[in-house]
């Protein structure tokens, strides 16, 4: 049987709040919303980690950007990490990745330089798009095009925004496609939308003057009991919301609106083609906290309005009925690529530790839980806290957060979706907590996280704590590429680890 095709398509800073099928908010998320409703849902997909880059590290290598090197932005992979597009393109799948990439190291935009492991013809970062336009079109995209006045008086439509481009760059790519090919094909889109400058037609601006997002109780969270981090980022940057406990920000609603639609010429296209045997893949790298908590943009904190990303996955028409329509159980960008490598009939090294998505809905998975981190904002500008270290441990029903320098945070995510009682002291909840907290300490050593060190253990709520020492070597685990790790004080080549031997998966 012929290999299958896949498009994944990714959004920026757009978590389950800013999409209709999850919110329940009318946002015009439609064509989104239909993927959902052709497809599986995820309810528990989480981040690595709530920033640009460390995320898409996640996304793109398969392992936790502490593992791979981009543990902030504008950082980017080891040399020796393989990327998605060197394992589809080393077996037999034509690679193209159309949109911003943000995992070269560069800065915001990349530099317009195809890595070997994609269709050079089509890689369309932001500095090829940027390319596109002369100074007085970068200045207007970057810092003039606030009102529905400035759009207006520039004559902006959407064939000027980045998001229009690449969905035509995309449909250009499927013209060239058919179902009669040999070499099935792998095509991600990487929308920059609806992340700052909320750039769209000034049609979409118009619908949203008047929206206001209601934050409901998120909006009067007085950060007591919760970290100091927390309160100082608020007091920095105070949120724009109203007293009623509203969020006005007519662009980002207009820019997740429009990014929608180009979505959608993309996905319409496909399905009027002729092109079958085509996985979709949706998801974003994670959200914006839009005044909730009293905190906006993103950065350290494990808030479900920043972590918790959307991720559908939309199977070829004759295998839709035999699919979950939802599943809630604890889900990670980790597990992305390990499943459309088990869709592409290619094998899963041992240096992935994530699972299968479409067999997490198991009796075995029932205890599955996965871990998001945050390590800095970003090396050129400290406008975030600079260096505050965080791991997280999401289960079924509880989040559990370790601020490495602060104080630490549970919540009970069934009972309070919101996530404005932090049951960290709970007597009631002690046993849950420390095993918990057990199971985090276990997968850091497990990954080899590098920034393991003694003080994730000791924690005050922890009862008897003891120091836990970071352990003995352990070999990288195989990639199937790098060659083979030598022991450091025998020089002699080690046997390396295998994940079903550890019991990485949790």
């Amino acid at each position: 049987m012929k290999r299958p095709n896949i498009i994944l398509i990714m959004t920026d800073t757009q978590a389950t709040n800013m999409v209709g099928c999850y919110s329940g908010k009318e946002l015009n998320t439609n064509n989104i919303d239909t993927l959902a409703e052709q497809g599986v849902r995820f309810n528990s997909a989480y981040t690595c980690s709530p920033v640009c880059t460390p995320a898409r590290a996640g996304l793109f290598t398969g392992i936790y950007s502490n593992q791979s090197g981009p543990w902030t932005n504008n950082i980017a992979p080891g040399k020796n990490i393989s990327t998605m597009g060197r394992y589809f393109k080393d077996a037999g799948y034509d690679t193209c990745y159309i949109g911003k990439w943000h995992l070269d190291g560069h800065d915001y935009y990349g530099t317009g330089i195809c890595p070997p492991e994609w269709h050079e013809d089509y890689w369309y970062d932001g500095a090829n798009y940027l390319a596109e336009l002369d100074d007085r079109q970068i200045a207007l995209w970057r810092n003039g095009l606030n009102t529905i006045e400035d759009l207006e008086d520039n004559q902006i439509d959407e064939t000027f925004t980045w998001a229009h481009r690449i969905s035509d760059r995309a449909i250009n790519y499927l013209d060239t496609k058919s179902s009669s090919d040999n070499d099935p094909f792998l095509m991600v889109l990487s929308y920059d939308e609806p992340h700052h400058p909320f750039t769209c037609p000034p049609e979409y601006l118009k619908k949203y003057q008047a929206y206001h997002y209601d934050l409901g109780e998120k909006a009067f969270d007085d950060l007591d009991n919760k970290p100091e981090h927390h309160r100082l980022w608020s007091q920095a940057m105070p949120a724009p919301v109203t007293e009623d406990g509203k969020y006005h920000h007519p662009l980002y609603f207009a820019c997740n609106d429009f990014v929608d639609d180009e979505i959608g010429r993309v996905i319409q296209h496909l399905d009027q083609s002729e092109i079958e045997n085509t996985w979709i893949v949706y998801t974003s790298d994670h959200g914006e906290m839009m005044g909730a908590h009293k905190l906006i943009s993103k950065g350290a904190a494990m808030y479900d309005d920043i972590t918790n990303i959307p991720l559908i996955i939309r199977p070829p028409k004759e295998r839709t009925s035999k699919l979950a329509a939802q599943i809630d159980t604890p889900v990670s960008h980790i597990d992305i690529l390990p499943t459309l490598m088990k869709l592409a009939d290619i094998e899963q090294p041992d240096m992935l530790p994530g699972g299968d998505l479409l067999s997490v809905d198991t009796p075995d998975n029932s205890q599955r839980s996965v871990m998001v981190e945050f390590n800095r904002y970003e090396v050129e500008h400290d406008s975030f806290g600079g260096f505050i270290p965080i791991r997280c441990w999401i289960s079924s029903q509880y989040k559990l957060v370790i601020n490495l320098f602060t104080s630490d945070e549970l919540y009970d995510r069934v009972n309070d979706m919101n996530e404005m009682h932090n049951l960290i002291d709970s007597p009631e909840l002690v046993d849950i907590r420390d095993q918990m907290h057990d199971e985090l300490m276990d997968y850091m050593d497990l990954i080899r996280d590098p920034f393991r060190t003694y003080q994730w253990s000791m924690r005050t709520w922890r009862k008897g704590a003891q120091p836990r020492w970071m352990g003995s070597f352990r070999p990288r685990p195989d990639d199937g590429y790098s060659p083979v790790v030598r022991d450091y004080d025998t020089g002699m080549p080690t046997e390396g680890v295998k994940i079903e031997d550890k019991k990485l998966k949790f």
